[in-house]
This record gives structure tokens, C-alpha cells and sequence, in this order.
């Protein structure tokens, strides 16, 4: 929950051996005369993946005994849902033997890995390996074709996309603002690093540990104290979304500090975001009583910030933190919100007066494929979600060194919200010709 999102879901993350394909040799030059038993096998994995198949039909024993059936079933799905149906088997190099590279061709995407099978148990699959996954453009498509995916999908979305300052290329619901989840960090990026262009502050100054937040992130379990430098402060909350990371310079820059940032950059209500809460903060009040949330959504501001003090010397646990998120959407009303309109107007107020290195700092994990970065010289991005939360965010420079802004925003309060099928549509998008 409150993380970056990201492109590409490895169908054996961490599970299936790798296989030495650099130590391959072909076992004829030429092509061979009946169809092998591992192409055959290779043509079986875009089945699986389609659902035309289940994995008993085509996994060893000792494979499906480490890799459980429903997990594959759930990758694949997720698979689909990002890149659309597996298509073909576009390359099996070697066509014959037990082992070979493998690369899948889907509607809207390149699979590439290896497979190898166990000819001692029927030609069974007993590894397989996607290692890299690559968008392609859908022929074809078109911004009203996104955006009537778009307006398919449960609950409420937004979006704009196009260069920043101009005419978007597409836009739904670009005045509504929804709740972002870590995007919220790129307002606190902005003021940090107007205050570095301005003199006031150096990415090179160093703050002692004094925040503690719960995960995603590593510094939750740093020594408080540890001395810290803004910039690594700055790239954790960016790059790999760090709560704690991201409570420490706001406990640096002052809350007031990054509601003026919002209010100078344009955004449409800085009162909806007042005050400015911590990740901390947001966790412990949605692990808490419905009392102090419903005691939070009647309050004023001035009552909010009350409740705030109070929760500062509240100790809840991290189980008790998943265990607040674990049945779905919890309070999404309780967050940090933008609207697409805003957070283009960010872009555009950080490119005037920011430091540059704000922007290096959002291209550590631009969250994006090959082909993808290969339109685009400049790409940073910032996401964020919680359960019924997704919005996913992309700063842009085209080869003409013109600016672009993508963001897309999803919140439903009655059901968690598919991280695949928004990622997918961005691709799409990204991919458009221009």
C-alpha cells in the first residue's frame, strides 16, 4: 500500500531457476523434420496463459510442488490483463532439444525468458522464466478508444495526458481530484528542491534520523538519529516510495512549507489536504476506531490537526497497520488529493522553479518498458495506491525538449482496484503515436 506502482510482472519473480542460456548449443543446424517436443510445449505456455489450459496439463510434479497452481494462474491473469492475450511463440532458439529461449508475443506486449522440459517425465515443463517484458503499440488505437476503457472500469477515474502548458492529447475528469496515495510526495520533492534552487537548503545537508513510519521502505528500520543526507532522503521517497524517508522531510520542510508549495503551484484546494498529513499519521487513523475516523471526516482543520498531536504518542503495531488494509478499501476519503489538472500544473510550476536534480530524482524508477523509453529521452514517475487507491504519474520530455505530463487516477471505495489494467492502459497511451 502506498507504493510506486510498476511496469512488468515476472511470471517467475524469484521462484523458477534461471536458465543458462549463453551456455546453449543447437543440436542441428538444421530445421527439424517433425514438430519437437519442446516446441510443442512452448506452444502449450501461450495456451496456459490464455487459460486454455491449467498448469497440471503441462508442469512437472517437482515444479507445481514450488510453484502452486493458483499462483500461476494468478500471473498469468495479471499477464493478460496488462499485455492482452498471448498471441504466438515468436522465437525458440534452440527449436529442438530440452532447453531454449523463449519469447512470447502478446497483443500489446513482448515476453522474452527461456523454458526447459524433463523428457524423463513426458516432455513436461519443469522450468520456465520470463526475464523482461516490453510494450508494443496496438494498431489502431486511438485516445477515445483509452477513454472509453476507461470509463469501463469500476468506480472513479481521471486522467490527462499531453504537453504541459497545452491542449491535452486526452483527458477524463481533469478538474476531479481523487486520492493519490504516495503521488502526494512529489508536492513534498517540489518544495525540497525549490528551496535548494532558492539557497535555502542543499541536497547535501544532513538530517538526524527523528521519523519513524511503517513500510514500503528501509529507513523504518534504521537507528533514529542516523544521519541522512536530503537528497538520499529525497530519492528513497521517490525511487522504492520510503514512508519514513518521506515523513522526515516533511518533518524538515514543515507542513506549512508544502501547503504553500501546493497553493503556489495552482492546485485547486489546498484545504482538502489540510493538514498536510504524514504517512505515519494516515496509517495510525486508519488502524484506529471508527471513532476517530468519523471524528476526523466532521472536524475542522483546526480540530484535525488536534487529533494529530494526540496520535503522535500512539503506538500501533505494523500488524495491526495490514490488518487495517487487509479486507479492501479503508476510508480512501482519508488521503492526500490532486486532480490531473493539478498535478500538471506541478510539473510545469517544478520545471520554473525547482532544482534540476528534482527531476533526476524522479527518473530513478521511471516504471517503464524498452520501447517505452525509447520514445521518450526523459521519463520520471511517482505512483502511489492503497486498497480502492491507484494513481500512477509520469513526467515526460519529447526529443523537441517539450515537457509532457501523464497521470491517471482510479479510486473505488467498494473494491480494490486492478493495478494491471490501469498500468496497461498507460502503456497504451505512452505508445500513442504523436
Amino acid at each position: 500500500m502506498i507504493r510506486n506502482a510498476i511496469f512488468g510482472i515476472a511470471l517467475a519473480a524469484g521462484m523458477l531457476a534461471p536458465l543458462p542460456l549463453a551456455a546453449q548449443q543447437t543440436e542441428t543446424a538444421a530445421p527439424p523434420a517433425a514438430r519437437s517436443a519442446l516446441a510443442a510445449r512452448a506452444d502449450q505456455v501461450v495456451a496456459l496463459i490464455n487459460g486454455a489450459l491449467q498448469p497440471e496439463d503441462i508442469f512437472t510434479d517437482a515444479f507445481r510442488a514450488a510453484v502452486a497452481d493458483a499462483q500461476i494462474r494468478t500471473l498469468s491473469a495479471n499477464l493478460t490483463a496488462q499485455f492482452g492475450k498471448a498471441v504466438e511463440v515468436s522465437l525458440l532458439n534452440p527449436a529442438e532439444g530440452t532447453r531454449a529461449a523463449l519469447e512470447i508475443r502478446f497483443e500489446r506486449g513482448l515476453a522474452k525468458g527461456g523454458i526447459a522440459i524433463d523428457p524423463a517425465q513426458e516432455g513436461r515443463i519443469n522450468e520456465l522464466r520470463f526475464t523482461s517484458f516490453d510494450a508494443v503499440a496496438v494498431a489502431g488505437d486511438t485516445p477515445a478508444a483509452i477513454l472509453a476503457d476507461l470509463a469501463a472500469l469500476p468506480g472513479t477515474t481521471n486522467a490527462w495526458f499531453g504537453p504541459v502548458g497545452g491542449a491535452p492529447v486526452l483527458a477524463r475528469n481533469a478538474d476531479t481530484r481523487l486520492a493519490l496515495g504516495s503521488t502526494f510526495k512529489l508536492y513534498v520533492l517540489a518544495a525540497l528542491a525549490e528551496d535548494v534552487k532558492a539557497g535555502r537548503r542543499k541536497w547535501s545537508d544532513v538530517a538526524a534520523l527523528s521519523q519513524n513510519s511503517y513500510p514500503s521502505g528501509q529507513l523504518q528500520n534504521w537507528p533514529q538519529g542516523a544521519p541522512v543526507t536530503l537528497h538520499t532522503l529525497a530519492g528513497l521517497m521517490i525511487s522504492i516510495s520510503d514512508n519514513t524517508a518521506t515523513d522526515q522531510l516533511i518533518a524538515v520542510l514543515g507542513r506549512a512549507r508544502i501547503l504553500k508549495l501546493m497553493a503556489d503551484s495552482g492546485h485547486s484546494d489546498p484545504a482538502a489536504n489540510t493538514p498536510f498529513l504524514t504517512t505515519r499519521e494516515l496509517f495510525v487513523m486508519k488502524a484506529g476506531s471508527r471513532e476517530d475516523i468519523a471524528s476526523w471526516r466532521k472536524s475542522d482543520a483546526a480540530r484535525r490537526a488536534a487529533m494529530l498531536g494526540r496520535l503522535a504518542s500512539q503506538t500501533t503495531s505494523l500488524d495491526a497497520v495490514n490488518a487495517a488494509f487487509a479486507g479492501g478499501p479503508k476510508a480512501i476519503d482519508i488521503e492526500w488529493f490532486a486532480s490531473p489538472a493539478d498535478l500538471a500544473k506541478l510539473i510545469a510550476h517544478m520545471r520554473k522553479t525547482a532544482d534540476p536534480k528534482a527531476f533526476e530524482i524522479m527518473a530513478i524508477s521511471p516504471s517503464a518498458t524498452d520501447t517505452i523509453k525509447g520514445k521518450w529521452p526523459y521519463i520520471g514517475f511517482k505512483g502511489g495506491s492503497e486498497p480502492g487507491v491507484l494513481n500512477l504519474t509520469w513526467a515526460l520530455r519529447d526529443a523537441a525538449g517539450q515537457d509532457w505530463l501523464l497521470t491517471l487516477g482510479w479510486n473505488n471505495d467498494a473494491a480494490v482496484v486492478d493495478q494491471g489494467k490501469l498500468e496497461a492502459i498507460a502503456q497504451r497511451i505512452l505508445l500513442l503515436p504523436r
